[in-house]
């Protein structure tokens, strides 16, 4: 057995930790933890391995020392390391045979044998996201306070851009940046935590929270103490592993050991991208579409694991299934995500740290327990796909609104289970509620990989009506392994499976509720956390009182309904007239989405519900294309910034990006340009919204002004052809604000000649003609007089004038072994030949184009004569000097 020094230093130096026997899994719950066999103490991806492949596997052990000293007889030839974040039980072995592999997992000192060598991955790449589809936007208009401030997250896989202006003074200092940053890792952390400084599609749920970076090069959890040190509370995991790995293994059990020390970090994972995929080990190998997350880590229990739907709140068929290996509920919830379960989980993320954030608000700074988090954001998420609990979508389409309105309505119960104790919480439903749901959630102890389940403490929530003693338990899933089973609707039972559970009441008797929490099998007092809500009626949720729709576009129109099935008229309203024009007709409120063609005008509106003797109105919201500004110049002393005028609007609001963190507001103006001095100049970044009345209109994107390729005044000035036998120039310029005239000048020597003068200037986009160009190299400038008296000069660009006919040669004479230029007027098929004087053929190309080359290394001193012969035209020869 070959020890690395790493491992003698960690075991050897201390004599404690030679006879420390700590038990890495033994459970203290009530939940009996039945053993496997040995041969089960293998994970699945080791049971089917390959003869002769050597195999290298980290290795839970029972006890340190005795374990140390049976490798050394057992396994003399692997290599051992001491797994760093394993709490000294962790080991990986190296170069094991097959037999080996059997023999390691039949020792009496080892607990579980577990994969190693696995690569993360990013979860696909991402398009584009939709806030309201989950109401963060709702959260962002109707609590403004709530921006994740004094919060921060952590984005765990490759490193993102540190110096993205949308992540601007809110950097956690890391060694872990790297030159090159992921943009994966970039689009995560914007849609968690971006200020929306370079763009609205740049603002993220958390905007104002703190960014940490780390890296899946460790599939364990991260120190706990590096975490809390720098203030993360939420961490977010976007990658998964290659092959499916739906079983509870070391990672799984690490996770849930983390979560028990540190109760107030709330770590999300995207659930995968396989959800087509079949797996082929364990309970629910062969069933098609089921069972198959992307990593063990992902099926621990006290973490959030998250599906990815479309816009409609339809599951998105890639993204990954459950159940978990023992038939608990994965993912937990869902999220919009075009571009796949990565995106999701920085929604769910991002709103995690929203709720800490309302909770602080009331708690005087502490941060909630995670369970609390977790207990509220899948008790106000809305439901999707088959009715009730599934999993597919688990309890369902992630509301942040809804959470967070959950907070500060103090819809909540913690407390703590003891063995067969109950605790009795109350609650108050008002009259004309269409729906009571109530969720139980709790951290619950770290399991043993070897154990058929991972449920170790068990508690237990039910429902009473007090008036009629009515009472209800919670919902619960088929797990039998069998499509039709997996695919049945939730039933009504106690569940001793799932660290969460949930029961839900459609329209309510009003009255007085009991909540009851027993301790069913319990080993010590387990804290638990309780949040509930009760809802009916009608809201709207996109469009807001923020919206702007986009003219000519498609956009989905959302709201909330909570009541019987039923159906309603859906009306559009320009403001300022007096007529509702008709969308939709019998639209079903349950569907809760309509995909609008919107009308091809800039105006303000708004929509309404029209259902039975009742009518739902929208706020008032613009219908406008986002102005994005352009640059008229940028002198050295003044530069102007312009934007397009925006039908209906009175002023415009200009915006600035200087030394604060975040886009502000800078001036309101009813021009459409701005002239900035040259101290204003300091400050580069700006951006432009329409105002209607008091009504604020889409901010477009915003422009680093000195790169926008506009210098002074002039954007470009360009030759169309460096070789030609027309000169013209092509001229754009920022602006005609200013500008007297423009001429069109010759380069000669010290000489300078005006060729052509426009004035007035009658657009930014102009072309000039050279009439009278000399045969060969011409240098022209474009020189703009301004109205001050200023001149401002472009920079000089040069042109190989040819007349038809004839061919030219540069340099001429040429010293031997430079390159030889061939100008022709054809760019065409040309044979170009370099005769010696004795008629012999010395160099020769067919290449196309206006300039051909021909090299010169090795020719004699002398005359060479140069034939160009170019299709069927005649030939055209001229002499060539070579020095």
């Amino acid at each position: 057995m070959r020890y690395s020094a790493e491992l003698f230093a960690r075991l050897f130096v201390s004599p404690f930790l030679l006879t420390a026997a700590i038990l890495l899994g033994a459970s203290s719950g009530a939940v009996a933890q039945q053993e496997r066999p040995a041969a089960q103490k293998l994970a699945p991806s080791l049971r089917r391995v390959a003869p002769g492949q050597a195999q290298t596997v980290r290795v839970s052990v029972r006890q340190k020392e005795a374990f140390l000293a049976w490798a050394q007889q057992a396994l003399p030839a692997s290599t051992l390391k001491a797994v760093p974040k394993g709490n000294g039980t962790v080991f990986q072995v190296e170069n094991l045979t097959e037999a080996q592999l059997q023999q390691l997992s039949a020792s009496p000192y080892v607990h579980f044998v577990d994969t190693s060598n696995r690569r993360a991955h990013e979860e696909r790449q991402l398009n584009q996201s939709d806030l309201s589809v989950n109401r963060i936007t709702t959260v962002h208009s109707r609590f403004p306070q709530l921006a994740g401030q004094g919060l921060t997250i952590s984005i765990k896989e490759d490193a993102f851009d540190p110096t993205d202006i949308d992540f601007k003074g809110r950097v956690v200092s890391s060694s872990l940046f790297k030159e090159a940053a992921s943009p994966h890792a970039t689009a995560i952390a914007t849609l968690a935590a971006g200020a929306g400084n370079s763009a609205p599609a740049g603002k993220g749920v958390a905007w104002q929270a703190k960014l940490a970076t780390s890296t899946y090069d460790n599939l364990l959890p991260d120190d706990g103490a590096t975490l809390t040190q720098a203030g993360v509370s939420v961490q977010n995991h976007s990658y998964g592993v290659a092959d499916i790995e739906n079983y509870y293994g070391l990672e799984s059990q690490a996770y849930d050991q983390h979560c028990q020390q540190y109760p107030s970090l709330v770590h999300v994972f995207s659930s995968g991208n396989v959800g087509t995929t079949t797996d082929t080990q364990g309970r629910y190998a062969g069933i098609s579409n089921v069972a198959n997350l992307t990593g063990q880590f992902k099926t621990s229990k006290n973490t959030l694991s998250v599906g990815a739907t479309d816009l409609l709140g339809k599951v998105a068929p890639l993204s990954s299934r459950g159940p978990a290996y023992d038939g608990r509920i994965k993912p937990e919830l869902v999220a919009f995500g075009a571009g796949g379960t990565s995106e999701s989980a920085a929604l769910v993320s991002g709103s995690s740290l929203l709720v800490q954030q309302a909770y602080q608000l009331q708690a005087n700074g502490s941060l909630p327990p995670s369970a609390l988090v977790k207990a509220v954001l899948l008790n106000s998420a809305d439901d999707t796909g088959r009715p009730g609990i599934d999993f597919e979508s688990g309890f369902g389409q992630v509301d942040a609104a809804g959470a967070v309105q959950t907070i500060r309505d103090q819809h909540f119960f913690q407390g703590s289970a003891n063995p067969s104790s109950l605790r009795t919480y109350s609650l108050t439903v008002p009259a004309g509620q269409q729906e009571l749901k109530v969720t139980l959630a709790w951290t619950d102890p770290e399991a043993s990989p070897t154990a058929a389940q991972a449920l170790v403490n068990d508690l237990d929530l039910e429902l009473v009506h007090l008036a009629s003693g009515r009472s209800w338990k919670p919902w619960v899933l088929s797990a039998y392994p069998h499509a039709d089973s997996l695919s049945q609707l939730p039933k009504r039972r106690a569940d001793h499976l799932n660290n969460v559970e949930q029961i839900s009441l459609a329209a309510p008797q009003a009255g007085e509720y009991a909540v009851r929490v027993r301790g069913t099998a319990v080993a010590g007092p387990q804290a638990f956390s309780v949040a509930y809500e009760y809802s009916g009626g009608f809201e709207w949720v996109h469009p807001g009182s923020t919206t702007n729709l986009r003219p000519g576009t498609t956009n989905i129109l959302r709201w909330h309904w909570s009541g019987p099935a039923t159906t309603g008229r859906l009306e559009y309203q320009p403001l300022g007239s007096m007529k509702w024009q008709l969308l939709a007709s019998n639209v079903a409120l349950e569907q809760a989405t309509y995909a609008w063609a919107l009308p091809d005008t800039t105006t303000l509106a708004r929509v309404r519900m029209v259902a039975g003797n009742a009518a739902f109105l929208s706020d008032t919201f613009t219908i406008s294309q986002p102005q994005m500004p352009t640059v008229g110049y940028a002198c050295e002393n003044e530069a102007l910034i312009l934007w397009e005028p925006v039908p209906g609007a009175t002023q415009y609001q200009l915006y600035q990006l200087g030394q604060k963190n975040y886009l502000e507001p800078y001036l309101v103006t009813t021009d459409t340009a701005l002239v900035l001095t040259k101290a204003q100049m300091q400050i580069r970044y700006y951006a432009v919204a329409p105002l209607f009345g008091k009504l604020l209109g889409p901010r477009g994107n915003t422009i680093e002004f000195t790169e926008q390729g506009t210098a002074c005044y002039v954007k470009s000035f360009l030759p169309r052809t460096v070789v030609t036998d027309t000169v013209l120039f092509d001229l754009e310029i920022g602006t005609t604000y200013g500008v007297k005239s423009i001429t069109l000048e010759r380069l000669s020597g010290q000489s300078v000649q005006a060729i052509q003068t426009i004035s007035p200037v009658p657009g930014r986009h102009l072309v000039f003609q050279d009439d009278t160009p000399e045969l060969g190299r011409n240098e022209y400038r474009a020189r703009l007089d301004l109205a001050n008296g200023q001149v401002v000069y472009s920079s000089a660009e040069a042109v190989q004038f040819t007349r038809p006919g004839e061919v030219q040669a540069y340099p001429n004479p040429i010293v031997a072994g430079d390159l030889l230029q061939v100008l022709v007027a054809e760019t065409g098929p040309a044979r170009v030949q370099l005769f010696d004087m004795t008629g012999r053929i010395v160099r020769e190309t067919t290449d196309e184009g206006t300039i051909r080359v021909l090299p010169t290394v090795g020719l004699a001193k002398g005359m060479y004569l140069l034939r160009v012969q170019a299709g069927s035209g005649a030939a055209r020869t001229t002499r060539v000097v070579v020095l």
